[in-house]
């Protein structure tokens, strides 16, 4: 199955280019669900000083604190898990982009900057591969960036040195994969910054 759609893919013109256009595709597909996971994140932030009292009036009573924040999100109308679930049904989508741009099928013949999308950067050290990390180090930023300024107060600890490296993942994750799935995910990770800033301000 994979390869029938890579082969699909292959036949619209450069690969390369085919392989951004179907990630932008399906995330426009998935942008109804993302849109309901902001405007959970944002319900549930409405809450987070009501939550935070509760917090430090049941801090050690983790089953008093739970139960606590239940009545709270309920008196609301608001789930606990707000944002998360939509985000969980987009898994099954990002799986099979994942699959076509990793199994063995003609849209990998193709090539992006002189270099096969079926290489890896440790057999090849191709210059397309470094540009690749720096457009990724540079979207990673700017996720950093924008979820600083989302916070309203400071992540502590190793919490928030996880935060802030968590990002520059991608790169690591590139380095490992075809150059085919880099290209996935310089696609997806920009188009989800974007449309992450732009639906907090329209929604908020």
């Amino acid at each position: 199955m994979f390869a029938d759609l890579g082969a699909a893919l292959a036949s619209f013109g450069t690969p390369a280019l085919a392989i951004v256009v179907f990630t932008i595709v399906v995330r426009l597909a998935l942008h109804p669900l993302y849109r309901a996971a902001v405007r959970g994140e944002l319900a549930k932030a409405k809450l987070e000083p009501e939550i935070r009292k509760l917090r430090e009036k049941h801090g050690k009573d983790l089953v008093r604190l739970s139960e606590e924040s239940q009545k709270v999100y309920q008196r609301n109308g608001v789930s606990m898990f707000a944002g998360l679930l939509p985000m969980l049904a987009t898994i099954p989508f990002f799986m099979v982009v994942y699959q076509v741009v990793t199994t063995p099928n003609p849209l990998l013949d193709g090539t992006f900057l002189g270099v096969s999308l079926s290489a890896h950067f440790l057999s090849t050290f191709a210059w397309a591969f470094f540009l690749l990390f720096g457009l990724l180090a540079v979207v990673a930023c700017l996720t950093v960036k924008w979820q600083q300024s989302r916070m309203t107060t400071p992540t502590p600890g190793f919490l928030g040195w996880l935060v802030k490296v968590l990002p520059f993942g991608t790169i690591l994750v590139a380095a490992y994969l075809p150059l085919a799935a880099g290209l996935y995910l310089l696609t997806t990770t920009t188009w989800t910054i974007a449309e992450r800033a732009l639906l907090y301000r329209i929604l908020s």
